[in-house]
């Protein structure tokens, strides 16, 4: 623990390009340099890790996986920008497209700091982990701005509390982050966990069906912004997209933006939004 991977400092670099690419005023930028090398971050995205696939046998859920979320959720953030969707922060008229980034970024990159207490309602004990990380981060790249703070925090913590699928969210970038979490899904997140092996536990459906994804793509949609496709090996891969993906776009607020396909051993595509 304490050093970052290659994978993570690969992760690094296309999400620090990605935020540079959509050419804004710089402060989701700055806000992604620091939040991608505080030490308190990732000392807890990696503890979380520990708990998860060591202790519990689950899929990765540390640092690897929280900026692949954080990646997959900047993707739909440019998609739905450049189909003129308008962020709920600029609907609202409150904010900018720049705030509504930055909030997605925080959530994304945080959002499964509960982890490091226990699975059972880690995005509620993940609120009360973030609160104070989001507060002295936010704290410095805005400033004396605390309406951009409140704000941008409240979004975060939102996007913490409703990725699993199973609360209410209102935002849409809260639904962004929940659906970006349900597209980490490719097989090298079981990596781990499966070559630990052991006795059969509650975790190894979520495993043994990742395991059978070969790739998923987030592209610009035909008829809807985002189109999400997903090609598997295996009709286990299934349970990911039926079970996992499907219901958290289904109860979010991104669906009515998205198309969502699964492909079988280079079949025929299967729509299902």
């Amino acid at each position: 623990m304490g050093t970052r991977s290659g994978k993570e400092l690969a992760l690094d670099t296309k999400i620090l390009e990605k935020v540079k690419a959509f050419g804004l005023s710089g402060k989701t930028e700055a806000l992604a340099e620091i939040l991608l090398k505080d030490d308190e971050i990732q000392a807890m995205q990696e503890y979380a890790n520990v708990v998860s696939i060591v202790r519990l046998k689950y899929n990765d859920h540390g640092p690897v996986h929280m900026r692949t979320v954080a990646l997959n959720s900047l993707i739909m953030m440019d998609l739905i920008r450049r189909a003129k969707v308008k962020t709920s922060l600029e609907q609202e008229e409150v904010g900018s497209f720049e705030d509504s980034l930055s909030a997605v970024l925080c959530g994304a990159l945080i959002h499964d700091m509960g982890m490091g207490i226990g699975r059972q309602d880690h995005e509620l004990h993940g609120v009360y982990l973030a609160y104070p990380l989001l507060s002295r981060i936010l704290a410095a790249v805005y400033e004396k701005n605390i309406h951009k703070q409140v704000m941008i925090r409240s979004l975060a913590l939102e996007a913490i509390t409703g990725h699993m699928g199973t609360r209410t969210i209102h935002s849409l970038e809260a639904g962004i982050v929940q659906v970006a979490d349900g597209c980490d899904m490719k097989k090298g997140r079981a990596r781990i966990p499966l070559a630990i092996g052991g006795s059969p536990r509650v975790g190894d459906i979520h495993q043994y069906s990742a395991n059978a994804i070969e790739e998923l793509a987030i592209e610009a949609g035909k008829e809807k912004p985002i189109s999400i496709r997903v090609n598997m090996s295996s009709e286990v891969g299934l349970f990911q997209v039926e079970e996992v993906l499907l219901n958290k776009i289904a109860s979010g607020t991104a669906k009515s933006h998205i198309e969502l396909y699964a492909i079988l051993n280079g079949g025929e595509p299967k729509r299902y939004l």
